[in-house]
């Protein structure tokens, strides 16, 4: 039984899954502070799901890129209770998951040489982004890309470009005339994204090391200036 806690992006989510089976789970997607919903989340998870923290196997947390405040807060929580029950953590890649959201979601209503292409809002036009084939095989590497109306010049005159996410949102307009990308708007990630993945790198032994682990941020946090009254 895997724990999944997803910080990531503005929607904040925990689930319960179990040999392919996704116990129990609850989210939010009103921009709600993840500090103060993650602990109740997950409490109300195990309690709906009648099981205790000894029952845990494993503790997974979505490992980025994203928010670097929300990657903060999933990951000190994941290492909190890994050192508590002593049980492994895993750390699973955030638009990897995505991916198996969106093929969830489409339910087959895709072509085998279609690619997916999670995006996480970076501000501005700017998005973490990466493509992954039809097997949800990853084919590029996680990259910081500025979208522009020609962006995926190449990609797109063989393959068909599912683009989704928070960061895709904001794009809708530049391809609406482009037959070759379909914009996929409203995508919410979710924890329950990650279990597929989760379950693989558990049985797999594909541990990472609570003491060290450190969220895949891509880039350096830069703090905002305060608003502060006279400060220029």
């Amino acid at each position: 039984m895997i724990l999944c806690l997803e910080t990531a992006t503005l929607d904040c989510s925990v689930a319960l899954v179990h040999n392919g089976e996704l116990l129990e789970w609850e989210e939010n997607t009103s921009k709600q502070s993840h500090a103060e919903m993650i602990t109740i989340y997950i409490e109300n998870v195990m309690r709906k799901a009648g099981v205790t923290y000894s029952d845990l196997e494993a503790v997974a947390v979505s490992m980025g890129p994203g928010s670097y405040t929300g990657l903060r807060i999933g990951a000190s929580t994941a290492k909190g209770l890994c050192y508590a029950l002593d049980k492994p953590l895993i750390a699973v890649d955030t638009l990897h998951a995505m991916a198996y959201g969106q093929f969830e979601l489409l339910n087959g209503q895709f072509g085998q040489d279609d690619l997916f292409c999670p995006m996480i809002d970076a501000r501005r036009m700017e998005v973490y982004a990466a493509f992954f084939d039809s097997d949800l095989d990853k084919i590029s590497p996680t990259e910081a890309l500025i979208i522009e109306k020609d962006s995926f010049f190449e990609l797109k005159n063989n393959h068909h470009l599912f683009l989704f996410g928070d960061g895709a949102d904001k794009l809708d307009s530049l391809f609406t005339d482009d037959s070759s990308i379909t914009v996929l708007k409203g995508f919410h990630l979710s924890a329950k994204y990650m279990m597929t993945l989760a379950e693989e790198s558990f049985k797999e032994q594909q541990f990472v090391d609570a003491a060290y682990f450190e969220p895949f941020y891509l880039k350096d946090f830069v703090p905002g200036i305060p608003n502060v009254k006279g400060l220029k």
